[in-house]
């Protein structure tokens, strides 16, 4: 079987085609654009291989949210993707929705990632400029120690995710911080700023 590699674009094409929720999409730029950032922070060849796992990595969840993880590698197969995309994907529900464990270290930064932009994102959202480009770790750290800031972000997770990837929970925050700074306006975070 010929398998094809998708470009960004094509990408975004099939995460639209799935997917009619904003915040959905907003979610998906954001993971995208923090791949984005980790794959050029780690001197990674193929940076667009990166950015087009963390666009469709959610690809199923508004349609069928109780096979999450699962109907996504239904829809790769039958595309042709490659395996080690299907596989990347699938291992971001490790040990909640998936039994794919994340191994590779672009499997790791997603695993990690996809949990902290949400609390990083609800974070902006509640500062005076509702704006990520101000936001600091400081301030993310503070609403991190809040148990129900942000009820739905699984910390452990995060903390995990930290840990395989052999990186210090204050330094993954900024690096994704960073990363979130460069799509602030497609991701509804630029604010008063």
């Amino acid at each position: 079987m010929e398998t094809k590699i998708p470009s960004c674009q094509e990408a975004y094409e099939l995460l639209r085609e799935f997917n009619e929720n904003e915040s959905l999409i907003r979610h998906a730029l954001a993971v995208e654009s923090v791949m984005l950032h980790f794959a050029r922070l780690f001197g990674e060849k193929d940076t667009e291989k990166w950015a087009v796992i963390g666009l469709v990595h959610d690809l199923d969840y508004e349609r069928y949210p109780e096979q999450h993880c699962k109907k996504v590698k239904e829809i790769l197969e039958e595309r042709k993707w490659p395996e080690d995309y299907i596989h990347a994907i699938v291992s971001h529900g490790w040990g909640i929705c998936s039994d794919v464990k994340p191994e590779e270290r672009m499997e790791k930064v997603l695993y990690t990632i996809d949990e902290l932009t949400g609390l990083i994102a609800a974070t902006a959202i509640m500062r005076p400029s509702k704006s990520i480009l101000d936001l600091t770790v400081q301030s993310v750290k503070k609403k991190w120690k809040t148990k129900g800031f942000a009820a739905g972000v699984n910390r452990e997770i995060i903390e995990q995710g930290a840990a395989m990837l052999g990186m210090e929970l204050d330094a993954v925050m900024d690096e994704t911080i960073k990363g979130m700074q460069e799509a602030a306006e497609s991701i509804g975070l630029k604010g008063s700023l």
